[in-house]
């Protein structure tokens, strides 16, 4: 049969009438085109089914491989440089231990405002009031607030945090407030917080 031939047939087939159960006596032509396309179909239906999801697995498995591959190199690099870390421990452990050492001890508290109290006289600020305020307990240390009521200008301030900042103790300033006072003076309230090694007893 010539592929003219073929396409007539096609052509005149009456697709209401054809019935799956009676396919032996189908046209040559029509035969001919569903051998060719089951496989197509089989084959298509494979892949979307079965192939495809295969291909996204894999490239899952390739991404968590390179992930693993990373993971293996960093944990290398520190299995051969343990040591190192190792030694630079031991160096921040004195390292610590020193600056632990700078922090005041209880008894030196009412030296630190003493000093507080004469860097401000030093500074020409009228110190009107310096208490100790309840302390913060953290992991390591304990939190010693000071709160300090002063009288002056912005120049003493300024003299007066400079001083306070080049004390041989550990002292940090916070929470000021700057307010009108009589005349031309000044009032500020400040906190200063110095801090002490926390002891094993202290909870």
């Amino acid at each position: 049969m010539t592929l003219k031939q073929s396409l007539t047939e096609l052509k005149d087939i009456d697709f209401a009438d054809l019935d799956i159960q009676q396919i032996g006596v189908w046209p040559v032509a029509l035969k001919a085109i569903l051998i060719l396309l089951i496989p197509l179909i089989i084959v298509t239906l494979g892949y979307f089914l079965k192939v495809r999801e295969i291909r996204v697995l894999t490239q899952h498995a390739v991404v968590k491989e390179g992930e693993l591959l990373q993971q293996y190199r960093d944990k290398a690099f520190l299995a051969a440089n343990l040591d190192a870390y190792r030694q630079q421990m031991i160096e921040l452990d004195k390292t610590f231990g020193a600056l632990l050492k700078q922090l005041p001890k209880d008894t030196e508290v009412p030296g630190l405002l003493e000093d507080i109290t004469e860097v401000a006289y030093g500074s020409g600020l009228v110190m009107k009031s310096i208490s100790l305020q309840p302390e913060k307990i953290s992991e390591f240390y304990v939190e010693l607030p000071i709160k300090i009521d002063v009288t002056g200008d912005y120049h003493d301030f300024g003299s007066f945090v400079s001083g306070v900042a080049s004390l041989s103790r550990i002292v940090t300033l916070h929470d000021y407030v700057i307010g009108q006072s009589e005349g031309s003076q000044l009032t500020m309230q400040i906190y200063a917080k110095t801090y002490r090694y926390k002891g094993e007893t202290e909870q």
